[in-house]
């Protein structure tokens, strides 16, 4: 349990007092500040940031273009909505993402407040756009907390008590090779579950019913789990072939994550419609849906759109936050940082027992912890007292996977060499401690 002293006990202490307990407290930390790769605590103690805010500041804490954009735009208008009255930053942003994430030829964006509200409006633009009602989703995905977005998740603790749900949301194995590959390569993994997919428009929904298939390539919240590329690549030709529109989750995965601007810059595929969010405004809540304009185009008027959707201090934020990715390369650093990571895990992995799997795409990697080398016998318990060893030194790092088993990484990109081996080596101490 993490030691605190005075002034973070307080902090929790009315934390207690006057949030409810349903909203999750993944690492036992406070924050007063935060700058570059480190937070400072209440009682002034810095920490090296592996969480990034759940993946929201790759470009780092208060990068100083953003601050200032912040503060010029905050001058000017704080909200006006554009529904209202139409301001040109939020047709700079639109074009700014349409530069660096095209979707076809002629690509439209309509922004959002968040990732949860990108994919419910996604899931709207496809069923406008198809006249279709039927949604496919993936075990172990996470979408989101807003009722359709809670639909789409697939982790039960998440949706507790919560429904009914949405209907016409229809779930299919995702393709896990840690857990389901039994010695097949992944072409031929991917192959077999392409064909139950098949199978799937003949037991459980029929094609002509689908309006839309939502994956995400790399699942964030379930684990770090990555789509093997045959099987995008073949999901696409699916999707094709009947009509159906591909949504891709890019809401964790995104803005450098990868080491490329999307994650389906990995696999040669471009979707229908994708959904955009955390490290898109370095914090600042915004998000995006992006799709072939003829798709955007099919929403009926004011099926979409919102009071604060664009908001012009955020859209500021976001634009000086994309221009700062380009002028820093974001992709080359987040290729960098995943080569040093994804080193040092395989090293853990052939070190401790304990480690079943070591998987991700870029910087966004991952190592789950199990019993006995069983991938069907995750070890939670041994993953949250890694996570209060690291809190007591120095480290914040959160979990991730439906079982709480998996250790993630979401530093900023733009963490120094040094503190981001520092914050490796704080990890391999507290394996070394508790492991085994």
């Amino acid at each position: 349990m993490l030691t605190t002293t005075k002034k973070s006990e307080k902090i929790l202490e009315r934390r207690k007092q006057f949030v409810p307990n349903a909203i999750g407290i993944f690492n036992p930390s406070t924050a007063v500040s935060a700058h570059g790769s480190i937070i400072t605590d209440a009682d002034g103690k810095e920490m090296i940031d592996f969480a990034g805010g759940i993946g929201v500041v790759n470009a780092g804490h208060c990068p100083q273009p953003v601050v200032d954009a912040i503060a010029e735009q905050s001058a000017k208008m704080i909200h006006c909505s554009f529904n209202v009255a139409t301001y040109d930053l939020y047709m700079q942003l639109a074009e700014k993402l349409v530069s660096i994430l095209p979707h076809g030829e002629h690509t439209k964006v309509m922004l959002t407040n968040s990732g949860a509200e990108s994919v419910e409006n996604a899931i709207k633009i496809a069923r406008q756009a198809t006249g279709r009602q039927a949604v496919i989703c993936y075990d172990s995905a996470f979408h989101g907390r807003t009722m359709m977005a809670m639909t789409l998740t697939s982790k039960v603790g998440y949706k507790l008590g919560c429904g009914p749900f949405a209907p016409e949301v229809y779930r299919i194995n995702f393709p896990d090779y840690y857990r389901y590959g039994n010695g097949l390569n992944l072409d031929e993994f991917s192959d077999i579950h392409l064909r139950e997919l098949e199978d799937f428009f003949h037991t459980n929904v029929p094609v002509e019913q689908v309006a839309a298939i939502i994956i995400e390539p790399i699942q964030g919240e379930g684990g770090f789990n990555v789509v093997p590329k045959k099987y995008l690549q073949g999901l696409r030709e699916v999707c094709d072939k009947y009509g159906i529109l591909l949504i891709l989750d890019e809401v964790q995965s995104g803005f450098g994550r990868t080491g490329k601007w999307a994650a389906f810059h990995h696999y040669n595929v471009t979707p229908d419609i994708s959904t955009w969010a955390k490290s898109m405004g370095s914090g600042m809540p915004i998000g995006a849906v992006m799709g072939k304009a003829h798709i955007m185009d099919a929403c009926k008027p004011s099926t979409i759109g919102g009071t604060y959707p664009g908001n012009p201090v955020c859209c500021a934020a976001s634009l000086a936050t994309i221009n700062y990715m380009e002028e820093i390369n974001i992709n080359a650093l987040g290729a960098q940082v995943g080569i040093t990571v994804r080193d040092r895990f395989n090293k853990f992995k052939n070190k401790f027992s304990c480690i079943g799997d070591v998987r991700g795409l870029g910087a966004m990697m991952a190592f789950e912890l199990v019993k006995n080398k069983d991938p069907f016998q995750p070890d939670a318990e041994l993953c949250k007292k890694l996570i209060s060893y690291c809190a007591d030194n120095g480290l914040i790092v959160i979990s991730a996977g439906v079982n709480g088993n998996v250790i993630r990484i979401l530093s900023p990109l733009v963490i120094e060499e040094e503190l981001l081996i520092k914050g490796l080596n704080i990890i391999e101490s507290g394996l070394e401690k508790l492991a085994n």
